[in-house]
C-alpha cells in the first residue's frame, strides 16, 4: 500500500509540473473563464511604523511599540514583451507555523498564469485588448470596460481587490482567483499579515487585533502609490475609491471588521489590557474610520458568528455589499451557529449566500500541491474531504467575477445572481439547472441565498 502511495504522489508530481491552479475544468459555469487581458505579478513590501506590539505588552511594558513590515503580491493587467509568457513559480511553505516538529515549515513551489515583474497594461489600452474577447464571451461581460468607474467614462483606472489570509496562511494561497481578477481589469494585492502566516505564526491576538489595520494600512498605501507621479508602477492604473475586500478565515473575521462589523465588549475581554478596544462597535474612532472606498465584501468561511466575537448590534453595523461564501460542515467558523449566523445578522447590508453542501472550511484556498501530499495535516489544510478543490476553485471565480462585475463596475451581470430560491423546506428547487451560467446538471450540491439590506 505504502508503494501505491508512492506511485500515485509522484505520478501528480508529474502532472502538477504542467498544471496552472484555476485553469477551467469542463464542467465550469461561465464566468470561471479567463479574462482576456494578460497578467502580471509583483512583490511589493509595506512598511506599518509605530504599531502597538500586542504580543509584547505586559504591566511593566504596557504599550510596546515596533513596525509592521507587510509583504504583498500584486497582479495586474501586464502588457507582454516579445518572448515573455504568462508562467511564474510561486514559493509558498508548509507547515503550521515555526517550531512544530511534526509539520515543519517547507518551502513548496506551484505554476502561476502571470509574468513576472511585467510591464502594466494602461486602463485604455485594456479596453481596446478586450473589445474583441467582450463580443464572444459572457466571462468578458463588460471586459470592454475594464477599468470603468461608477457614472465615470471606460478606460479610468483598475478597481483594487485586496486579499486577506487565513491564520495561518499566505499571500499566494489563493493565486486562482487572484490571477483570475486581474486577467479582468483588476488590481489585486494580497498580503502577508505578520505573525499570521504559515512562516510566522505567532500569538492569535496579534491576528484579531491587527486585520483590520493592516487592511486599512494597505488601502492606503496603494492609494498613495496610485497617484501619478509617485514613482510607483501602480501610478495612474488603480481606482482604490472603488475598493473590494476578500477575506479567508480570519481574513472574513477582518474584512467584516474593517467594513463596519464592530466586535463586542465581550470580545474586547478575549485579550488582557482592553487592546481589541480599538475594533469595538460603539467606539467613536473605531465608528470614525468607516472607509467610503471600500464597496464590497466577498467573505470565505468568515471566523467569528460561533465564538461570539460580534452581537446583533455589531452585526447590523454591516453596510457594504457582501458574498459569503462556506461549507455548511464548517468545523472551524461554524456553519449554523457561524457564517449563516453572520450572513443573517447584517441587516443593512445587501448580502448573499452561497453555501457548498458537505464542504468544510477550505473553501476559499487553491487546490492542494503535490508536496502537501507528504503529510495528511497539510494535506487537509487546503484540501476538501467532499469536494473536489478545483471545481470548487472554478465556481468561486464565477460567482467573484459577478459579483465583483455589478458592485465595482456596474457590468450587466445581475442575472447571475438572481439565482432560484430556497423552498419552504430549506431545499433547492427541483432543477438547479435553471441557474444562469452553469451548464446543465452542474450546480448540484450548491445552496444560494439572498437578503436585501434592511
Amino acid at each position: 500500500m505504502k508503494g501505491w502511495v508512492l506511485v500515485a504522489a509522484l505520478a501528480v508530481g508529474v502532472a502538477g509540473a504542467h498544471e496552472y491552479y484555476g485553469d477551467a475544468r469542463p464542467d465550469a459555469p461561465e464566468l470561471a473563464a479567463r479574462g482576456p487581458l494578460q497578467v502580471g505579478v509583483r512583490t511589493l513590501t509595506a512598511e506599518h511604523k509605530d504599531q502597538f506590539d500586542i504580543l509584547h505588552a505586559s504591566a511593566d511594558q504596557p504599550n510596546p511599540r515596533y513596525s509592521r513590515k507587510l509583504t504583498l503580491e500584486v497582479w495586474y493587467p501586464a502588457r507582454l514583451a516579445a518572448g515573455q509568457k504568462e508562467h511564474v513559480v510561486y514559493t509558498d511553505v508548509l507547515g503550521s507555523g515555526p517550531g512544530d516538529p511534526k509539520r515543519p515549515n517547507t518551502p513548496f513551489q506551484f505554476n502561476g498564469r502571470a509574468a513576472r515583474d511585467a510591464a502594466p497594461l494602461a486602463a485604455a489600452q485594456a479596453v481596446a485588448a478586450s473589445a474583441p474577447a467582450a463580443a464572444t464571451t459572457a466571462a468578458s461581460v463588460g471586459a470592454a470596460a475594464a477599468a470603468a468607474t461608477p457614472g465615470g467614462a471606460p478606460g479610468a483606472r483598475y478597481p483594487l481587490v485586496i486579499v486577506s489570509h487565513g491564520y495561518p496562511g499566505s499571500r499566494l494561497q489563493m493565486s486562482y482567483l487572484t490571477e483570475n481578477l486581474a486577467s479582468k481589469g483588476y488590481v489585486v494585492v494580497a498580503i502577508d499579515h505578520p505573525e499570521s502566516t504559515r512562516a510566522d505564526k505567532t500569538g492569535f491576538p496579534s491576528t484579531l487585533l491587527n486585520r483590520r489595520l493592516d487592511d486599512l494600512f494597505v488601502l492606503d498605501t496603494v492609494t498613495a502609490w496610485a497617484k501619478p507621479g509617485s514613482g510607483n508602477f501602480l501610478a495612474g492604473l488603480v481606482d482604490t475609491d472603488n475598493t473590494a475586500l476578500i477575506g479567508y478565515s480570519m481574513g472574513g473575521y477582518g474584512a467584516l471588521n474593517t467594513v463596519g462589523a464592530g466586535i463586542s465588549a465581550a470580545a474586547v475581554a478575549y485579550v488582557p489590557g482592553g487592546a481589541l478596544a480599538v475594533n469595538q462597535q460603539g467606539n467613536a474612532q473605531y465608528e470614525a474610520q468607516r472607509d467610503p472606498r471600500l464597496k464590497a465584501v466577498v467573505a470565505f468561511a468568515p471566523w467569528g458568528g460561533a465564538h461570539k466575537i460580534w452581537d446583533d448590534a455589531g452585526l447590523a453595523g454591516v453596510r457594504t455589499p457582501t458574498l459569503f461564501i462556506s461549507g455548511d460542515q464548517d468545523d472551524v467558523a461554524g456553519y449554523q451557529d457561524g457564517v449563516l449566523k453572520l450572513f443573517q445578522g447584517t441587516v443593512h447590508a445587501d448580502r448573499y449566500l452561497l453555501t457548498y453542501v458537505g464542504g468544510r472550511h477550505n473553501s476559499a484556498p487553491n487546490p492542494p500541491s503535490p508536496a502537501h501530499w507528504s503529510n495528511p495535516d497539510d494535506f487537509q489544510s487546503y484540501s476538501e474531504p467532499v469536494w473536489d478543490s478545483r471545481r470548487i476553485n472554478n465556481i468561486n471565480q464565477h460567482f467573484v467575477t459577478a459579483f465583483l462585475g455589478v458592485q465595482l463596475k456596474h457590468e450587466p451581470l445581475q442575472a447571475y445572481l438572481d439565482l432560484p430560491p430556497l423552498q419552504a423546506d430549506g431545499t433547492i428547487k427541483p432543477d438547479p439547472g435553471l441557474w444562469k451560467g452553469f451548464p446543465k446538471r452542474a450546480a448540484l450540491g450548491l445552496e444560494w441565498r439572498h437578503l436585501p439590506a434592511r
